[in-house]
């Protein structure tokens, strides 16, 4: 029974349980999935709640200040405690102003109890369509519990905190003093703290009982956004701002719309004191600070979240930077007038850190609006040739610093009719990608970039921080021509990779951020690699002959090794220098504005050197008593001695003068290999003999010459011992002197020239022959003529320059004899009467000093002739491309 029992109650529940509907299990399931999810949720609120920091009365009182350190963790700026404040109570707030204030801000503040379930609803609602964070449902009760207490970042574990948080703050103090917690804590701009410094700091008013309604309104609005919508920089903003406060006031009935309407008719400027507080020490730093910590956190401002900021400032260098900006009577920089701006940024070459900005001059006091070193943007010029041209040739083609490019005329922009000039005009033919940068050549830089191709160039620049307009990039982006514009910033931090074995990472100001609660975030960029290190070192080397031989001599430091590049653009609008030592790099521009300061002009003939000055002095200053080692030179790149000339490059011969020989660098395993033969020696003839034939009372010359060169022969004769003098030339091996005189002495001689380069010739080949005169008999052919005693100086040496190249005649009548040719005391030996002179320097003075020496005995010489010439100074690389600048392209 027992067991017939249990089995009939298992049928029943194995029956039962198959008849149980689907929808039940699933629903079931659904309920039982919800149930853990609640709970889940519930405990993790729960701890969010546990964990929530205490309410601490000190803080709530405190103004929301960050404080600022500089490298040496030495306090520079408290952004509250620095400023002068003025606290308080309710009973001194207007209606207008609470209403302007609530109307805005929180709508339903004297209804709720810290937290308002109708905005949280919206903000739900708005945060599911387009992410968590897209819109804030906090009341002013959070306001003042987020910026006490907590961070401002968007999460929920902190979201859940600060409405506990709410909750708890309206349960110890009243409406009333939360309120005034908020209006006296609250940032304003202008360096005003407080609603009652905003209105003594904007208006002159130290009552608040006498803030009109548009002053209230502006006041009301400010907090969101106060440094844009601070009425002395932008009033239109203000203006729209304030439009938005009062149209809040009249939907919640604070003002009607009429009120309203009267209270837009005001002029905002008309309502502003006259003169603005005085500037935050260190401004255009710590401009780059604020940037850096809300672009870097989320809903982060320093100045109403109390944080600590740790930044990169040399205060030192900062100060320096400054003075030489200012119009004091002890700078060392004299400005044309007070329209010229400049702007500068120092960097750590090593790490990329900003050591410190220079914004602006210092002009009228309330004029100080652009930061130009961090905000304004201009054309780079010629500063933009490394990075685009140059740079990229070395990276992907691994070009040499020989590499050769034919400056043979104004470079044709494909598809277009429009040609860019050199800024000189002139064009000199094949020449190296070294001596083109150091001159800012544009012909070469074009066909450089185009060589790489535009895919490649944008790839490397990018990768280095410069972006073009539009993210597209054109061949005169090469020579910096363009719409693409560029901070300081910018081309301080592009610039310093190249110094740097190529290692980049973005320039920053701040190293980290401490919160209230403890909490620290590392914002120091990630270093990574965006060349390779023979493209940074090569192009640093070629970046140092801008500075000892190019368009940046005026910045050359004696002793410190150094590297940097020119820039002007048309019209001399802009005027650049960007430079760096293992230790700084450092970017300055300088420009023209009218009056206004906004409308661009030329910079004043004869100033466009400032960026360059400033450039030395602060470079002079910041390396003083610092050791500055010189770059080092990876393995990756080879140093090779070329023949300067040869195309494609070419090691030296033997024979090779010293003064045609260039060093240059190469990446390793791309050096050149084959021996350049220009300058070999050519083999002389063999066999030179000579014989008198009667019946023709002629001589005839022979010899022999075992040689597949292409050459010819160069035969002369002196009578007597007289002057050496050409007959002819031939390519047979035979030659016949007719008309001889009979009992004269003759010296017969034999050059081999090389057809495709007369002054490759071999040396002289000689023979004596004495003929008998018709009264004596025929000397023995064994008789040897008399010794050459002397030779003469040579006649009429003059020296010409024909705007590349120096050109040296002179004559010589004498026995046979070579020249010893000394320029500026380099020597060398020929045996023509001339010699042409190539890279010779604008401004230098050139001695040449010439000595005819026996062909028989070296140490038979004349006395010396000497000539000096001064060549000219080349025009300034300030002249523009297309008009009166170095690049063909106008802003």
């Amino acid at each position: 029974m027992t067991a017939n029992n249990d089995s009939r109650m298992a049928r029943r529940t194995k029956k039962k349980t198959k008849n149980k509907p689907l929808w039940k299990k699933i629903l079931l399931s659904i309920l039982l999935l919800f149930l853990a999810i609640g709970i889940g949720i519930g405990a993790l609120f729960t701890y969010y709640i546990a964990t929530a920091p205490s309410i601490d009365a000190e803080k709530l009182s405190d103004p929301f200040s960050s404080q600022v350190y500089d490298i040496n963790v030495d306090l520079i700026a408290d952004l509250a405690h620095d400023e002068k404040r003025t606290k308080i109570e309710y009973d001194d707030l207007p209606q207008n102003l609470i209403d302007a204030v609530t109307s805005t801000e929180d709508a339903r503040f004297f209804q709720h109890h810290g937290i308002d379930l109708r905005r949280i609803g919206g903000a739900v609602l708005a945060n599911f369509k387009r992410g968590f964070g897209a819109e804030g449902a906090s009341t002013i009760t959070q306001q003042v519990v987020e910026r006490s207490f907590l961070t401002p970042e968007k999460k929920i574990k902190l979201k859940v905190q600060e409405m506990w948080l709410s909750l708890k703050l309206e349960r110890q103090y009243s409406k009333e003093q939360i309120l005034e917690m908020y209006l006296n804590k609250i940032f304003y701009g202008s360096h005003a703290y407080g609603v009652a410094r905003a209105a003594e700091v904007y208006f002159g008013k130290t009552d608040l009982k006498e803030l009109t309604l548009p002053e209230a309104a502006i006041l009301a609005g400010l907090p969101q956004r106060p440094t844009a919508y601070n009425p002395f920089h932008d009033p239109e903003l203000t203006k729209k701002r304030m439009k938005t406060v009062l149209t809040l006031m009249v939907r919640h009935g604070k003002i009607t719309q009429a009120d309203a309407d009267e209270a837009m008719k005001v002029d905002i400027k008309s309502l502003l004191v006259e003169k603005q507080e005085q500037a935050t020490p260190y401004e255009a730093f710590m401009q780059q600070v604020e940037n850096e910590v809300k672009e870097k956190i989320d809903g982060a401002d320093i100045y109403t979240d109390g944080l600590k900021i740790y930044t990169t400032l040399d205060p030192k260098a900062q100060e320096y930077v400054e003075h030489l900006l200012s119009n004091s009577e002890d700078s060392p920089i004299k400005y044309p007038n007070d329209s010229m701006q400049s702007g500068m940024v120092v960097l750590d070459t090593k790490t990329g850190e900003i050591r410190a900005i220079g914004g602006r001059r210092k002009t009228e006091e309330g004029q100080k609006l652009l930061n130009y070193a961090i905000q304004g943007k201009f054309q780079a010029g010629s500063t933009a040739k490394p990075i685009v041209s140059y740079g990229p040739a070395i990276e992907y083609n691994k070009i040499s610093t020989y590499h050769q490019i034919n400056d043979d005329k104004p470079y044709l922009v494909k598809g277009t009719t429009h040609s860019i000039q050199n800024w000189n005009r002139r064009y000199q033919g094949w020449m190296s990608a070294r001596y083109a940068l150091a001159n800012s050549l544009n012909v070469p830089a074009l066909k450089t970039l185009e060589e790489t191709g535009l895919d490649k160039a944008k790839e490397f620049a990018k990768g280095i921080g410069y972006t073009f307009a539009n993210d597209q990039i054109t061949i005169g982006d090469a020579i910096g021509g363009t719409d693409t514009a560029v901070t300081p910033l910018q081309m301080a931090g592009a610039f310093r990779p190249f110094g740097n074995e190529g290692i980049y990472n973005e320039p920053y100001a701040v190293t980290k951020v401490e919160f209230p609660d403890g909490k620290v975030v590392d914002l120091k960029p990630e270093p990574k690699a965006a060349m390779s290190d023979y493209t940074a070192y090569m192009m640093t080397d070629m970046l140092k002959s801008v500075i000892h031989e190019g368009t940046g001599k005026n910045v050359n430091i004696a002793g410190l090794p150094m590297a940097g590049k020119t820039g002007t653009t048309n019209e001399n609008k802009d005027a650049w220098f960007v430079g760096y030592t293992t230790n700084y790099t450092i970017s300055v521009w300088s420009g023209g504005y009218n009056e206004d300061g906004k409308k661009r002009q030329s910079i004043p003939d004869g100033y466009t050197h400032i960026s360059q000055d400033l450039f030395r002095l602060t470079m002079t200053e910041l390396s003083k008593d610092l050791e500055t080692p010189d770059f080092k030179m990876p393995s990756s790149v080879v140093r090779v001695g070329v023949e300067k000339g040869s195309n494609p490059a070419s090691l030296p011969s033997s024979y090779t003068p010293s003064s045609q020989i260039v060093t240059e660098l190469f990446v390793k395993g791309t050096e050149p290999k084959a021996r350049s033969e220009k300058f070999d020696k050519l083999d002389p003839v063999k066999g030179l003999k000579a014989a008198y034939d009667e019946d023709s009372n002629s001589i005839q010359v022979d010899w022999q010459y075992k040689n597949d060169a292409d050459v010819e022969f160069e035969i002369s004769s002196s009578v007597n011992g007289g002057s050496m003098k050409v007959l002819s030339t031939t390519t047979d091996t035979t030659f016949d002197i007719s008309e001889v005189e009979p009992g004269a002495d003759y010296t017969i001689q034999v050059v081999v020239v090389d057809k495709g380069d007369s002054s490759n010739r071999s040396d002289a080949v000689t023979t004596k022959l004495t003929l008998q005169s018709e009264e004596t008999e025929e000397p023995d052919e064994d008789d040897e003529q008399e010794e050459v005693k002397n030779v003469p100086p040579v006649s009429n040496l003059d020296a010409k320059y024909d705007g590349e190249k120096l050109i040296v005649k002179w004559n010589y009548d004498g026995p046979p004899a070579k020249f010893e040719v000394s320029v500026n005391g380099q020597t060398q030996t020929v045996k023509s009467q001339g010699i042409d002179i190539k890279g010779v320097q604008p401004g230098q003075s050139y001695t040449i000093v010439v000595t005819s020496i026996s062909d028989q005995q070296d140490n038979i010489r004349s006395e010396q002739k000497s000539v000096t010439i001064q060549i000219p100074k080349d025009t300034d690389e300030d002249e523009p491309v297309d008009g009166d600048g170095e690049d063909s392209d106008s802003d």
